[in-house]
């Protein structure tokens, strides 16, 4: 029990704690929990993202009978994603989170993050944490590449001194 609580009050890589973190990741391995067993569908946020064009767009691929028969459902569980990070902010009183980054930056990391995960099959939520949770061998390789190319552009990106 005094090593969990030793955990619990890291310092260094962990400034608040672990708590935070163990509390985080047992809400979003509920909520994927809950959509799957109710579903049966993996819990992707790209996919409920695609699904959602289908009201906006007319294009083939986001109308789809799939998207289609079970955007309703989708859309709400997406509203819910960014209602509780609303929730959060002003219960925790962090305010509105901003960024020094540059505009451009961020619109070049979205695109390759949107293509990314178009030429996967998934993003970090589908494959991380419902693709790894059922063994998927095609969500277990993702994983790995998402993690090795994470890793390697910070290591990169510090050395180089880059900044926002």
């Amino acid at each position: 029990m005094n090593a969990f609580v030793s955990l619990l009050a890291l310092g260094d890589p962990f400034p608040r704690g672990v708590l935070p973190y163990l509390v985080g990741g047992l809400l979003v391995g509920l909520g994927a929990s809950v959509i799957y067993l109710s579903t049966g569908i993996i819990a992707g946020a790209s996919t409920f993202l695609e699904s959602t064009l289908s009201y906006v767009s007319s294009v083939e691929r986001f109308n789809r009978f799939k998207y289609v028969n079970s955007r309703g459902w989708r859309f709400v569980f997406t509203a819910g994603i960014v209602s509780g990070a609303t929730v959060y902010m002003l219960v925790s009183g962090s305010g509105v989170w901003t960024t020094d980054v540059q505009w451009w930056r961020l619109l070049v990391g979205g695109v390759l993050v949107g293509v990314g995960t178009r030429l996967g099959k998934g993003c970090t939520s589908g494959h991380g944490v419902c693709g790894v949770g059922s063994l998927s061998n095609t969500s277990l390789v993702n994983v790995a590449t998402f993690l090795v190319f994470a890793i390697g552009t910070a290591q990169l990106v510090q050395a180089l001194g880059v900044a926002p």
